[in-house]
């Protein structure tokens, strides 16, 4: 079924190479994480409850490490490789927490395409505005297949 305009698919794995990267930032805010609380139904203290949270080596709130696992399936989807793309694999590495209101950037490089097997690596790494390293990740990548090229 085609409603209203045609979408646009993301790039191919021979239109994909080592190098191509793409930055984005985000800011994470309570709405955000309100929000998933609600869908996930996750009550963890630790994600809202400051006077929980202060008592915490953490001192306040943290966001939700699915939250930003999120943020880097929802790039790979909209911009690299782009809509049609299916995620394999996922490894990521939490190295600092990340916390309400912070500004954060991430920076993915395609490090690998393997035609044979149809799938691209795609290296991540998260900043925040301290230029402190808060995640790395590895994903493995499906591109759209020539099939699902054309405009759907």
């Amino acid at each position: 079924m085609n409603i209203g305009k045609p979408r646009k698919i993301g790039k191919t794995i021979e239109e994909i190479e080592e190098g191509d990267s793409l930055s984005l930032t985000e800011v994470i805010e309570d709405q955000q994480i309100l929000l998933y609380l609600g869908l996930t139904n996750d009550a963890n203290p630790l994600y809202i409850q400051h006077d929980y949270a202060t008592q915490t080596e953490f001192e306040q709130p943290i966001v939700p490490s699915i939250m930003l696992t999120g943020i880097i399936t929802s790039a790979v989807s909209k911009h690299l490789p782009g809509p049609g793309s299916h995620v394999v694999n996922l490894s990521v590495n939490f190295v600092e927490p990340v916390y309400h209101y912070e500004t954060i950037t991430f920076t993915f490089e395609v490090i690998k395409v393997d035609k044979m097997k149809e799938v691209v690596t795609i290296s991540v790494e998260a900043m925040n505005a301290s230029d402190h390293r808060v995640l790395d990740a590895v994903v493995l990548v499906q591109p759209p297949s020539h099939q699902s090229k054309e405009e759907i």
